[in-house]
């Protein structure tokens, strides 16, 4: 993890942060999407949205929606990319190193921006809002740069879908998730500003829908399977998910949990033989190279 916090936040990280649990392990974006793909979405490979279906390995798409718009944004419909349900210009836009910059964002010919790259690189606690494992879910990359930093809410039932078979609507500056998804976006979005208020606060408005949605539309045995996951390797905890699990008896069992504790230290274990080997083949050629100089030196 990026270990800059000593030179960044200012006044954004005098405010105290909220008693709910939040990402505090990783603030790299990267990782976080590297974790989603290695160690979450292993078994389960379908767009939020869309339910669109891809390989892991190419991170392409396999199979769209019947009748799928492609002509939106075309060369990002083939992929995935890993959308944020609470867009980061929405929580973004609290930090000062967003709106002003900072004497950190300079770039190579000393112009000083701002913006996300700011944020990212200047703001160890945007980069942990960023890198929320519980916000992010693959999306179609042609949907996730349509939605962009859209808010979501409930449009005109004569709306048309922008893409086709895949029923997401765009209009007026607002986007609708398709109801296959507005329980996920429901709950994610009362879970983000339940961990991170005040640096993301929903209007009365929008609260009142995250609510109606997060409760018509329940949880689903992958939503609760991939929330226990996230808490493995994320080492927090999300309690609007957690508890909608528990209720509906969703929640992984103890035989479930223990096999995906064994998984995670499997893995473990794997990444420090890998790291290890890595070390001795380094430390091998080192030697060998010195031997070399030793021996040239010695003619």
């Amino acid at each position: 993890m990026r270990q800059i916090f000593p030179l960044m936040c200012l006044s954004a990280c005098l405010i105290t942060m909220s008693a709910t649990a939040q990402n505090t392990s990783n603030s790299s974006f990267s990782k976080a999407k590297e974790m989603l793909l290695k160690n979450i979405y292993t078994d389960y490979f379908q767009t939020v949205y869309c339910g669109a279906t891809y390989d892991p390995k190419t991170k392409k798409i396999v199979t769209y929606p019947d009748d799928f718009n492609k002509t939106v944004l075309p060369d990002r419909a083939e992929r995935i990319e890993y959308e944020h349900i609470v867009p980061t210009e929405n929580f973004g836009r609290f930090f000062s190193e967003w709106r002003e910059g900072s004497i950190l964002c300079r770039d190579s010919l000393n112009r000083k921006y701002k913006g996300r790259k700011c944020a990212e690189k200047a703001n160890i606690i945007y980069g942990l809002m960023q890198a929320d494992m519980y916000n992010l879910y693959p999306a179609i990359g042609s949907v996730n740069g349509a939605r962009s930093n859209l808010t979501f809410t409930q449009l005109p039932e004569n709306i048309p879908s922008s893409f086709g078979g895949c029923p997401f609507k765009i209009a007026d500056r607002k986007a609708e998730p398709p109801e296959s998804a507005r329980g996920i976006v429901g709950r994610t979005t009362l879970y983000f500003e339940e961990a991170y208020a005040p640096r993301y606060k929903l209007s009365d408005s929008q609260r009142k829908l995250m609510q109606e949605w997060a409760t018509k539309y329940p949880v689903t045995k992958w939503e609760c399977t991939r929330t226990y996951r996230i808490e493995l390797y994320q080492a927090s905890e999300n309690k609007v998910v957690k508890e909608a699990c528990m209720r509906a008896n969703l929640w992984p069992t103890k035989e479930e949990m223990l096999a995906q504790q064994q998984q995670m230290e499997a893995e473990r274990l794997a990444e420090a033989e890998k790291a290890q080997q890595k070390a001795k083949k380094k430390t091998k050629k080192t030697t060998k190279k010195s031997k070399k100089t030793v021996k040239a030196e010695n003619k």
